[in-house]
């Protein structure tokens, strides 16, 4: 996994991270998991507008790395707009839960290991007067998209894939989870906010805040489910399944999902014993494999958890594991402040 700090407006940040990129002789197109095709370009192109209205700096984010790899920026919109709705996509397990004394949100990123080495844990830090962006650390199996993170207001958020029957033009899981992360203060506003988008993608979001407030949203083109613990069951969780019955019909289960159902199995006989008590070191168990099934795959089949996150929001600290968390360690990050 890489480590970059970013200082500057979008478009700079994007020019700093593509320029270092070329110095070091890492090109974007070398390493995609998947053809750009012209049905890549052609939902890149209806999804564009959306972005303009809702999200333009981003566009120009995209047109400084653009130019720092001597590039087409609409080749990068090519690539990062039909993500997550068209295959390949990462496939996770992500949780939340408050009780007290604790607010955490873990994440396993569990992805393909050949891509490894270019995973990328960021750090933006926006000009105070820029556009009301907020400053945030996160990590991701591409670039510019996000698929966890944590904002200065102290608002964690992460992600899951899920494989759709249909997709439309509008914000895929990473775009919308940066997008969120820079807009928002807390799980009241994503939910709000998620609700006046377009989506394109299927996928799960967990929020979580520094007011002990979590919730998880199920959502695709057609539908979005809103879902809040229940009394005596402080926790939410998600993995590369909706649990919503209105959401049942939306997802592909002809994909390979990795191994969703136990990793589900896993969460769901856990949690709903042992969230009230659970603290940081059970949740780090829980995440590395010693609670069941989560991330034991087998690394040579050429998938694996390739990071493991918790962001402790009660404590205002990170912890991090580069690696599948049953091998490595988790290690707490003090290159951000909650």
């Amino acid at each position: 996994m890489k480590h970059e700090i970013f200082y500057g407006s979008h478009y700079q940040i994007g020019l700093q991270f593509g320029q270092k990129q070329t110095a070091d002789g890492i090109f974007i197109f070398d390493r995609l998991p998947f053809p750009l095709t012209k049905t890549r370009r052609d939902f890149a192109a209806a999804c564009l507008p959306i972005y303009q209205h809702f999200f333009p700096e981003i566009l120009a984010e995209i047109a400084g790395l653009a130019a720092g790899q001597n590039c087409s920026a609409e080749d990068i919109q090519a690539i990062l707009f039909s993500m997550y709705a068209l295959p390949p996509a990462a496939q996770c397990s992500c949780m939340a839960l408050t009780n007290p004394g604790q607010i955490l949100l873990g994440r396993n990123s569990d992805f393909l290991t050949a891509l490894a080495d270019f995973n990328l844990n960021v750090i933006y830090h926006f000009p105070t007067d820029s556009d009301n962006s907020a400053d945030f650390y996160g990590n991701t199996t591409a670039f510019i998209e996000m698929e966890d993170g944590v904002n200065a207001h102290g608002l964690a958020l992460g992600l899951t894939s899920v494989a759709p029957t249909k997709i439309k033009p509008g914000f895929n899981a990473g775009l919308l989870l940066r997008y969120l992360l820079e807009k928002c203060q807390n799980t009241e506003q994503v939910l709000q906010k998620c609700q006046n988008l377009p989506i394109a993608s299927a996928h799960t979001l967990i929020a979580a805040d520094k007011q002990g407030n979590i919730a998880l949203l199920e959502m695709c083109a057609q539908h979005m489910e809103i879902i809040r613990p229940r009394p005596n069951s402080p926790f939410v969780c998600a993995v590369n399944q909706f649990s919503s019955p209105s959401l049942q019909s939306c997802q592909n289960r002809q994909i390979d999902n990795w191994q969703a159902a136990e990793r589900w199995q896993t969460l769901q006989k856990i949690l709903p014993l042992a969230s009230q008590q659970m603290d940081l070191r059970q949740v780090q168990e829980l995440l590395s494999g010693q609670k069941g099934f989560l991330c034991q795959y087998e690394h040579q089949t050429g998938h694996d958890t390739v990071w493991s996150v918790i962001y402790n929001l009660s404590a205002g600290h990170i912890y991090r594991a580069d690696d599948n968390p049953s091998r490595q360690p988790f290690q707490q990050d003090r290159s951000f402040s909650l």
